[in-house]
């Protein structure tokens, strides 16, 4: 533990101590997604006094509390993930009933986002625990905060689309009609698979934050055609986790003559077969007319 960790850790018991902490309760915690100094204070002193700690990857979780001066034996912590997630709820029950202490963390963020603790924490609930959280680092927040969406917007968090190609081009067609902003979430090996789906939605802009609070952090906003462009400009742009910010529709054109060429292709033909022509007669962009016949298809009916 570094000296900096052991003023925070003295601030935390100064700062976070007078606050009642419940026994036989679950506390949700949030770690940081990237940068140490991201924890907050109160989840120091609530790492520190909880009697077990479950936790996505047992390992990870040792070397994070390592860090902070706050290592436990190895009994404390217990494994909780997505392939053991119900048999470790019971375990949790088990020392929720004895009246024990116990704090929930995944690898990296807020739990339950894209990550395991919605079981534990729906069993813990269900079973009559009280379930506390300690809200903290989150890449969907940093991601929106970057964005520049208006207040007045919202936005819909859709975390990781499907893997298979047909699925999550079916996905990005769902998500082409929403008029809110989209969170989506990104692993580096599949990155330019979302990128070639997200592209036929033409000019709508999207925010990538790459490595949020780690040292090499890139921020950009690009429209979603020129998204695999962008990630091939530099190798080390397909490197690290993804938060993407998929902004919101914009306001649909008026009928002109070029929509109407598309509005009746697309009531005759299929949709790409529809957007060639309707390219081929009006003279515009494939991408952008693909775009609005997204946007078409997914709009409510009258």
């Amino acid at each position: 533990m570094s000296a900096s960790f052991a003023l925070a850790l003295r601030a935390a018991h100064e700062v976070a101590a007078a606050q009642h902490y419940p026994q036989g309760a679950l506390y949700v915690v949030a770690t940081p997604i990237g940068n140490l100094a991201d924890i907050s204070l109160r989840a120091l002193h609530l790492l520190s006094l909880v009697d077990a700690i479950a936790c996505e990857d047992t390992r990870h979780t040792q070397s994070l509390l390592r860090a902070y001066g706050l290592e436990r034996p190895g009994a404390q912590l217990l494994a909780a993930h997505q392939h053991n997630e119900a048999e470790a709820a019971q375990a949790l029950l088990v020392r929720l009933r004895e009246g024990q202490r116990v704090a929930y963390v995944s690898d990296a963020g807020t739990p339950a986002l894209s990550d395991p603790g919605a079981r534990l924490v729906d069993a813990a609930r269900a079973a009559g625990f009280a379930v506390v959280p300690l809200p903290g680092a989150s890449s969907v927040t940093a991601a929106l905060s970057v964005a520049g969406i208006a207040e007045d917007v919202g936005f819909v968090f859709a975390g990781f689309l499907p893997a298979k190609a047909g699925e999550r081009d079916a996905a990005v067609q769902a998500l082409a009609g929403e008029r809110r902003a989209v969170v989506l979430l990104e692993a580096p090996h599949r990155i330019e698979a979302l990128a070639r789906a997200l592209a036929p939605l033409g000019p709508r802009a999207v925010t990538v934050g790459r490595e949020l609070t780690k040292q090499f952090e890139e921020i950009a906003t690009v429209p979603a055609d020129t998204l695999p462009a962008w990630l091939a400009e530099q190798t080390t742009r397909t490197r690290g986790e993804f938060a993407l910010v998929l902004h919101p529709m914009p306001a649909q054109p008026s009928a002109g003559p070029d929509l109407h060429v598309l509005q009746l292709l697309m009531a005759e033909l299929p949709l790409k077969t529809a957007v060639k022509l309707a390219a081929q007669i009006t003279g515009q962009p494939r991408n952008g007319l693909y775009a609005q016949a997204l946007s078409l298809q997914a709009a409510p009916g009258p």
